[in-house]
C-alpha cells in the first residue's frame, strides 16, 4: 500500500494536485461490476476530494435499489498499474461522466486530459456527460477567466503544447453543456445540488435498468399507444392505470412495457411483482417496506401496516412517483400501498394488474383508466406462437396445418401459445407434436393450468358451482336457465354471476348468453371429471 501511495502521490505532484476519479453506485457490488462502471467522477483532488466530491461520492454510493459499479483510483487501482492509462480506460467503460469543475481543476495535467477524454469519447458514442461548476462559472471556464483562468495559465509551463490546445477546446465545449452552477442552487446549498446531481444520475441511468422483458412481443404495440395516449393527457391529480383480465392474458407483459416507457421521466420508481404470492408469503409489510425503500431510496423495514401507510402517506406527498404493482388479488393490498390520490404528488402513476375488476372498481383511489386485455386476433396469435416453437416469424411447411390445429385450442392466450410452442421447440417427431394437438383438446398444458387454477381456487364455493355448471351445462345458453337452477339450489345466482365476470372467467354475450374463453372452459371440464368419477 506504501508504494501505491507514494505513486498516487508522485502523479498528484506533476499535475499540481491532480484529478480522482471514480463511478457509482455501491462499494459492496464492485465484485459484480467487471469492468465497466457507471459514473466516472472527474475532479481536482485538492480542491474537493475531501469535501463536495466526497459528499457527491457517498450520496451516489447509497443510493438506489439496483447497485451502482464503483471505480475509485485510491482503491481501485491496483499496485504497479499505470495511473494515468488506467483512469482514461475507466471513462471509456462507463455510461456517465461528471466533472466537477473547481478553481483548480484545469491547473491539474490530470484533469484536463480527463476532460479531453470525456468530451472526445461524448463525441463518438452515446456518453453522458453532466458537469458540475464548482463555485466558478462556466463563463469564467470558457474564457479562461478569474481566479480559473489564474490558475490554468500560472500552470501552463509545465503542460504539453498539445494538452494546451487540446485542453482549452475541452474547457470551450464543456462550459455551453447544461449542468449545474453550484452557487445558484438553492442559494449555494451543496446538500441541494448533491440531491438535484442524484436525482439526475438516478433518471439517466435507468433505461440500462429497465425490467426484463421477453424477446417474443406480440400484440402490444397498439395496446400501448392507447394507454400513453391516455398518460399524456394533463391531469390535476396523482393517477391509477388497472389493467384488467384472465391468468395468462398477457397483463404483467404489458404493465412492464408501459412502466419501461415511462421510468426516464421518473426520478423515483418501485415494480412490487406477485403482489398476490408475495402478500401470501411474507405479508403485506414486507411490500410496504420495498416500496418505501424504492421510492425514499433507504432501507426501511415495516412492522405494521398501520406504521408502512402513514410513511407512504406523508413521505410520498413531494415525490412524483411511478408504481407498478403487479397482481393485486385483495382491496386490502391495494389500500396498504396506493389508497388514495392525495398520497402521491400531482403527475405520479400508480399502475395496477388484477384478475379481479372489482378491486378496481371499489378503490377509493378512482381508477380513472380501467383496460381490459383481450385475446390476441388469429394473426398474433400465429405469429406468437410461431416465434416460440420455430424461432421464426413463420411455421416450417410441413408442419403448418397442425400448428394452426393447436393454436386454435388455445383462444389467443399468450401464456398457452408461450407455454406449448416453447415445449415444441425443436422437436421434429411429427407423432408428439399429434399428441399435444390431442391432449390439448381435453385439458391445458399443465403449466398453464396452474396459472388458471389461482382463480378458480379465489372462489367461495358458490360461486365454483356456478363456473363448473356454466362450463358443462350452460356455454352458449341464455342465462335464465341456469338462474332457475341456482334459484332452487340457494345459489344466489346474480351475485354468482357478477362474481365470475368481476374476475374475468365468464363473459356475457348481448343476447344474455354466457361466453368462456377455451381454456378456461378445459381448466372447468378437468375439475369436474375428477369429481364426477371419484
Amino acid at each position: 500500500m506504501d508504494k501505491e501511495q507514494s505513486q498516487r502521490k508522485r502523479v498528484e505532484e506533476e499535475s499540481t494536485q491532480g484529478a480522482s476519479s471514480s463511478s457509482s453506485i455501491s462499494s459492496e457490488a464492485t465484485n459484480l461490476c467487471s469492468d465497466q462502471y457507471d459514473v466516472f467522477l472527474s475532479f481536482n483532488g485538492s480542491d474537493t476530494r475531501k469535501t463536495f466530491t466526497d459528499h457527491l461520492y457517498h450520496s451516489l454510493f447509497k443510493v438506489g435499489t439496483v447497485p451502482f459499479c464503483v471505480f475509485r483510483d485510491e482503491n481501485s487501482i491496483l499496485i504497479g498499474e499505470e495511473f494515468g492509462s488506467k483512469i482514461l480506460d475507466a471513462i471509456v467503460r462507463s455510461k456517465i461522466s461528471i466533472p466537477v469543475i473547481s478553481e483548480n481543476y484545469a491547473s491539474s495535467k490530470w484533469c484536463l486530459r480527463e476532460l479531453i477524454h470525456i468530451m472526445n469519447y461524448k463525441k463518438s458514442a452515446s456518453h453522458v456527460v453532466l458537469p458540475i461548476f464548482y463555485k466558478v462559472a462556466p463563463s469564467e471556464v470558457r474564457h479562461l477567466k478569474g481566479n480559473f483562468g489564474n490558475a490554468f495559465h500560472s500552470s501552463r509551463e509545465r503542460f504539453d503544447e498539445k494538452d494546451i490546445q487540446e485542453g482549452q477546446q475541452a474547457l470551450n465545449e464543456v462550459s455551453y453543456l447544461n449542468g449545474w452552477e453550484s452557487q445558484k442552487i438553492a442559494d449555494g446549498h451543496e446538500g441541494k445540488l448533491i440531491e438535484h446531481v442524484v436525482e439526475t444520475v438516478i433518471s439517466k441511468l435507468r433505461e440500462f435498468f429497465q425490467l426484463d422483458m421477453p424477446e417474443q412481443l406480440v400484440g402490444l404495440d397498439d395496446r400501448m399507444k392507447e394507454i400513453l395516449n391516455w398518460i399524456d393527457n394533463p391531469s390535476i391529480n396523482a393517477r391509477m392505470i388497472g389493467i384488467y383480465g384472465m391468468g395468462g392474458i398477457g397483463k404483467t407483459t404489458l404493465a412492464k412495457c408501459i412502466y419501461n416507457q415511462l421510468s426516464n421521466k421518473f426520478v423515483h420508481v418501485s415494480f412490487l411483482p406477485n403482489v398476490r404470492e408475495t402478500t401470501r408469503r411474507h405479508g403485506i409489510t414486507y411490500l410496504q417496506s420495498q416500496l418505501i425503500s424504492d421510492i425514499l431510496q433507504n432501507k426501511s423495514e415495516v412492522s405494521r401496516i398501520d406504521d408502512g401507510i402513514s410513511i407512504i402517506k406523508s413521505r410520498f406527498k413531494g415525490k412524483k412517483v411511478l408504481i407498478l404493482l403487479d397482481d393485486i388479488d385483495d382491496k386490502s393490498q391495494l389500500d396498504a400501498l396506493a389508497r388514495e390520490c392525495h398520497w402521491f404528488m400531482v403527475g405520479s402513476v400508480i399502475i395496477v394488474t388484477t384478475r379481479n375488476k372489482a378491486i378496481l372498481d371499489q378503490s377509493k383511489f378512482e381508477v380513472d383508466y380501467k383496460y381490459e386485455l383481450k385475446e390476441l386476433d388469429k394473426v398474433q396469435t400465429l405469429l406468437l406462437f410461431n416465434r416460440h416453437a420455430f424461432r421464426m416469424d413463420h411455421s416450417l411447411r410441413e408442419f403448418e396445418g397442425i400448428s394452426r390445429d393447436i393454436i386454435s385450442n388455445m383462444g389467443g392466450l399468450p401464456l398457452a401459445l408461450q407455454v406449448v410452442g416453447s415445449y415444441l421447440y425443436k422437436k421434429m417427431n411429427r407423432q408428439v407434436w399429434e399428441d399435444v394437438r390431442e391432449q390439448l383438446k381435453n385439458e391445458p398444458h399443465r403449466d398453464v393450468q396452474k396459472i388458471l387454477q389461482i382463480s378458480y381456487d379465489a372462489l367461495e364455493d358458490g360461486n365454483k358451482q356456478n363456473f363448473l355448471d356454466i362450463v358443462c351445462f350452460f356455454i352458449g345458453k341464455e342465462r335464465r336457465f341456469a338462474m332457475y337452477m341456482w334459484e332452487d339450489c340457494g345459489l344466489y345466482p346474480s351475485q354468482g354471476i357478477e362474481e365470475l365476470k368481476l374476475r374475468c372467467l365468464i363473459k356475457m354475450r348481448d343476447d344474455g348468453r354466457f361466453e368462456m374463453h377455451d381454456q378456461l372452459r378445459d381448466l372447468g371440464r378437468s375439475i369436474f371429471l375428477p369429481r364426477t368419477t371419484a
